[in-house]
């Protein structure tokens, strides 16, 4: 086992404001050693990861150890932005956890074949959610080995 020595980046691609919200309290509630990135849409996730537009200044948009990602979002949705990342060399490796409401067998085994490491279901309450985050952010920042770069 080999900690992070600092917190663990993850960036949250959602595009309802009260779930991002909720999402950075769940994490403060936890007690989760996190700096939380917010993108809004799957268009605006491949900016922040590529470095372009509002994100090229050095330090706006350091590469997260983790991507949080809403299925169900404008612009580009979580599958098709899932798809982009997997694709590109310098961004597949990046760990992607699907949080989003469907529990349908289909969006499942679809996002599991775009390569996916994990699905999780939109906690019902706020609790339940503290509890995903905990696991979340203990699991991705002590548990695992994080590719690097």
């Amino acid at each position: 086992m080999n900690p992070l020595r600092r917190p663990l980046r993850i960036l949250l691609a959602e595009d309802d404001p009260e779930d991002q919200m909720l999402t950075r309290d769940a994490f403060r509630e936890a007690g989760a050693n996190v700096d939380l990135f917010v993108v809004e849409d799957g268009e605006e996730l491949l900016t922040f990861l590529r470095r372009k537009g509002p994100y090229s200044a050095p330090g706006r948009a350091p590469r997260p150890d983790l991507i949080l990602l809403d299925l169900n979002m404008p612009r580009m949705n979580g599958r098709e932005a899932l798809a982009e990342i997997k694709r590109d060399p310098g961004l597949r490796r990046i760990p992607v956890i699907a949080l989003t409401v469907s529990k349908a067998e289909e969006d499942v085994l679809r996002t599991y074949d775009l390569g996916v490491a994990g699905y999780v279901v939109k906690p019902m309450t706020f609790r339940e959610l503290v509890e995903v985050t905990r696991s979340l952010s203990l699991y991705w920042s002590q548990t695992v080995e994080l590719p690097v770069g």
